[in-house]
């Protein structure tokens, strides 16, 4: 089973990155944020879900164990496959999902195409007690983020260039409207 790949990035394209590793080529599927991050970058370092089924050999990379746990846990649940779940962490970052399962606030999970209100209701009472417990300060940060991201998304700005503004602004601001105008100003830097 692969479970690491570091190596060259011989081409990008919209779902996945082929990473060149001793000649051999292993296309890799990732999210639209991990594509943001490594943009411009020569080699990759992925944390890899090896994914087989009698007609499938896939491989999904990301760049945080973090992400890769929440990744397995999801495709754990009926109903919740690779794309469900690529579709998942491409809209949230795993502590947004985790904050939004123990809050069970389905409205995170039911953005994604393919994953309706039962799915995701099942997706909160299987994984509810699988995930371990954010402090308070925790949950409210994230969930100031989580509003800020949608925000920033909806004035078109990506996922990934979302996210990465809103990481540049002090986690003291908790007010959102703030939180968006101080990204905006990052944004406006590059």
């Amino acid at each position: 089973m692969i479970s690491k790949i570091k190596g060259k990035i011989e081409y990008i394209r919209d779902s996945y990155v082929v990473v060149g590793v001793n000649n051999i080529g292993y296309k890799v599927f990732v999210t639209p944020f991990v594509l943001g991050k490594i943009a411009g970058s020569q080699e990759v370092d992925f944390f890899i879900h090896t994914y087989v089924r009698e007609d499938i050999l896939a491989l999904y990379g990301f760049l945080t164990l973090e992400e890769l746990e929440m990744f397995e846990l999801l495709i754990s649940i009926s109903g919740i496959g690779p794309k469900a779940g690529l579709g998942i962490l491409s809209i949230a970052d795993a502590k947004t999902i985790r904050t939004a399962i123990l809050n069970e606030d389905p409205s995170v999970l039911t953005k994604v195409s393919g994953v309706g209100k039962k799915t995701a209701e099942r997706v909160i009472l299987e994984l509810k007690n699988k995930i371990a417990d954010l402090s308070e300060h925790e949950k409210d940060e994230i969930m100031a983020d989580s509003d800020a991201l949608e925000a920033l998304v909806g004035m078109g700005y990506s996922v990934s260039e979302a996210r990465e503004s809103l990481k540049l602004v002090s986690v003291e601001i908790k007010d959102i409207g703030e939180r968006v105008k101080l990204a905006l100003k990052n944004l406006g830097k590059k």
